[in-house]
């Protein structure tokens, strides 16, 4: 499919007080790698995807880009209305997609709040339509905006509850598709692809950006952590169903909801070879943050198909910083994935990508190393949802030279590791 771009550098967005967001001409829009602003190129930006939402920043004045000098430059005030604030404007894109820049803005005074747990990519006007600094990374259409009915979702998903009254692993499922709107859980109650099998309440990191508990006085966590650990019964009716009637079938533990999977190695253990005396068909994966190597072991031996690693840098210590690890360290992630490689099985590795610290020399020579000692299979390009300027304190990020660009960090890896694949989503491994 042809990717359509603007022809020129789009202006700049800025947000009224009340939220209105307003084209300006007088500046082109910026894009933000960890301090460093630049005017992107016409390949690095891609109209803005359905689905995509765009956000004003609070306490957040925006950067643009002079057009005569080609430098940087603030907008402190409305250019409209003198005197009247403006805010900063991003863009959270929708899934599949994956940032170049991050939005360009200043602090307009400290302290400013947090900003919520979603990612702020670089957003621009031009030729009548926004356009975003970002590129498609992965072809499926799981989670694509026009896959979602939601008269239809509403409709299964009422019904499937009604017949599975007992389960409360499908109740809570209920629950993440109606009120959060979860796309893994539309796609279970819509019968299709990728079906999450939550299972721990509890979890053995504190997480900078954990989308499910935040300490008091932080940002507000995005939705709510589950409550209970299913039985092994209860995970295998959901995963068996799914995995006998769904196209290209993927069950996958270690969901947003919930906190980390392998503190509840028994019960996915037993679940496993229970959902695999019944079919063999489908992938069963998990996501985790890779932090127990031995039940890694356990899990592989009992049928495990995939895992799904997170990972915010191959550094130790900002991996450390960002995870706050009670019991674990970069090396046993590092075993894991060993772990499975020597089973045999698929690893994918979920990156958290940031312009300006991702694609860092330093970051990028230790992820290299990490991709030729490790020999993941592929690499997930996840946008870090959290404050960009918040995550760099966080990780004590100090820049080790200028960033290397996100499409160069990208086409450098994949001729260093042509066999290293790149994408969105878990692949389906078993039809």
């Amino acid at each position: 499919m042809a990717v359509s771009r603007p022809g020129t550098t789009p202006s700049l967005l800025f947000a009224t007080e009340n939220g209105t967001i307003i084209e300006y001409d007088g500046l082109y829009m910026a894009g933000n790698a960890a301090g460093h602003f630049n005017a992107p190129q016409p390949d690095d930006l891609i109209e803005l995807p359905p689905g995509s939402e765009l956000f004003a920043l609070p306490g957040r004045l925006p950067v643009g880009i002079e057009p005569e000098s080609g430098e940087p430059a603030l907008l402190a005030t409305d250019p409209f209305a003198s005197g009247r604030p403006v805010q900063a404007v991003a863009a959270f894109m929708a899934p599949a997609h994956t940032a170049i820049y991050t939005a360009a803005f200043q602090k307009a005074a400290d302290p400013v709040p947090v900003l919520p747990l979603f990612a702020y990519t670089a957003v621009g006007w031009s030729k009548g339509r926004f356009w975003a600094t970002a590129f498609r990374s992965d072809p499926d259409i799981r989670q694509d905006a026009d896959q979602f009915d939601q008269r239809l979702i509403d409709r299964r998903t009422r019904k499937k509850l009604q017949h599975h009254p007992a389960n409360r692993l499908v109740q809570h499922l209920g629950r993440c598709c109606l009120t959060y709107g979860c796309p893994a859980a539309r796609n279970y109650f819509l019968g299709r692809w990728e079906a999450p099998l939550p299972c721990s309440p509890t979890c053995n990191a504190a997480c900078a950006g954990c989308i499910s508990l935040q300490t008091s006085g932080c940002c507000p966590s995005t939705q709510d952590r589950i409550t209970f650990t299913p039985s092994a019964a209860e995970i295998a009716e959901v995963a068996v169903n799914h995995l006998l009637s769904a196209p290209d079938p993927i069950v996958s533990f270690g969901q947003g909801c919930e906190g980390e999977p392998l503190l509840q190695a028994g019960i996915m253990e037993k679940s496993i070879r229970l959902i695999r005396s019944r079919t063999r068909r489908g992938t069963i994966n998990l996501n985790t943050n890779g932090s127990l190597p031995d039940a890694v072991d356990r899990l592989a031996r009992a049928g495990l198909d995939s895992i799904r690693i997170s990972l915010n840098s191959a550094q130790q210590e900002r991996h450390h910083r960002y995870y706050q690890p009670r019991g674990f360290s970069l090396a046993d992630v590092r075993r894991s994935i060993a772990v499975m490689k020597h089973h045999n099985r698929h690893v994918s590795l979920n990156y958290f990508i940031l312009p300006g610290f991702t694609d860092d020399p330093a970051e990028y020579a230790a992820f290299s190393e990490l991709v030729a000692s490790c020999h993941p299979d592929l690499i997930q390009l996840r946008n870090l949802n959290m404050d960009p300027e918040h995550y760099l304190q966080v990780i004590g990020h100090v820049a080790t030279g200028s960033p290397l660009g996100i499409r160069t960090w990208l086409a450098t890896l994949r001729n260093t590791f042509p066999a290293l694949r790149f994408g969105y989503y878990n692949p389906a491994l078993h039809s």
